[in-house]
């Protein structure tokens, strides 16, 4: 069996008319380049952690998940490859838009502000700091896009295409599901500073949670106890590595073949501290 689709860390197979499998592998992208290299375990650890988060969310909002359990899928799936890195969902109608909950002014939005530009029709005034949080969190949509970078727009924009009523649902539910998760993540001593959403309705046109929620690559988690304004805080996901790339680039080139065994593992430490902190040993 082929996957239909091979995504920077996915394999997407079409098993029926209404499941899809997706397997998360253990590649990993950065500056818009799939590595030739690995990060061992990282789609099993990135796979449990959005499970759980699915788990404990679904009274907020149904998700795409249907099963878990390779011994509960076809036989090509039931073996060590595919054990915990590889879930069943159900086939959505995807809507053009991510979303993304900001708590903390960094980033992209980080990046605006430093320019005296306004995000997504949101207007920052003041003097404000990296890391500063916001008194409310904020939502900025996003239009996603097969090739290039996607576009950021305002909650105007989402109106227009899916509706007012629609648009403010999700809007809704994205800013619970950020406050859940937000304070379930600070009591393991874990800040979440911003966190990405995407939904597909079903059969019957209802919304429905998918892709991958509150994991380090669709999320940015920070340690609380090293956390402080003004200061870029230590991070559990792929930074590290980006951070050695861009480091150590040659004429101008990353050395995406050249990274060193210590920069992969110490970045998979970080990928399993965040499962660890968050699900527990």
């Amino acid at each position: 069996m082929e996957p239909v689709y091979r995504g920077k860390v996915r394999e997407i197979y079409d098993v029926s008319d209404e499941h899809l499998v997706i397997v998360t592998t253990d590649s990993i992208s950065a500056f818009d380049s799939i590595l030739p290299v690995i990060v061992k375990d990282k789609g099993r650890i990135l796979n449990q952690i959005s499970n759980f988060w699915f788990a404990k969310t679904k009274q907020i909002i149904p998700n795409h998940v249907v099963e878990d359990r390779v011994e509960h899928m076809l036989p090509f799936f039931q073996n060590d490859r595919f054990r915990n890195r590889t879930v069943m969902v159900e086939k959505l109608q995807m809507l053009p838009f991510e979303f993304v909950v900001r708590g903390y002014l960094f980033g992209t939005m980080w990046d605006a502000y430093k320019k005296g530009e306004g995000f997504c029709g949101i207007s920052m005034a003041g003097n404000l700091k990296l890391a500063q949080k916001f008194d409310e969190p904020l939502l900025t949509p996003a239009i996603k896009h097969d090739v290039g970078h996607d576009e950021y727009v305002s909650l105007t924009c989402v109106e227009k295409k899916l509706g007012k009523e629609r648009a403010n649902k999700i809007a809704a539910v994205c800013l619970e599901l950020y406050r859940k998760c937000s304070e379930y993540a600070l009591s393991k001593g874990l800040i979440i500073a911003d966190a990405k959403f995407e939904f597909g309705l079903n059969t019957q046109g209802e919304l429905v949670l998918a892709d991958e929620i509150f994991t380090p690559d669709s999320s940015r988690f920070w340690d609380e106890a090293d956390y402080e304004t003004g200061v870029s805080p230590k991070s559990f996901d792929k930074q590290f590595l980006r951070d050695w790339l861009s480091e150590h680039k040659v004429n101008g080139e990353y050395l995406f073949d050249k990274v060193p065994e210590h920069v992969l593992e110490q970045t998979r430490q970080r990928y399993q501290e965040c499962l660890n902190r968050i699900v527990g040993q």
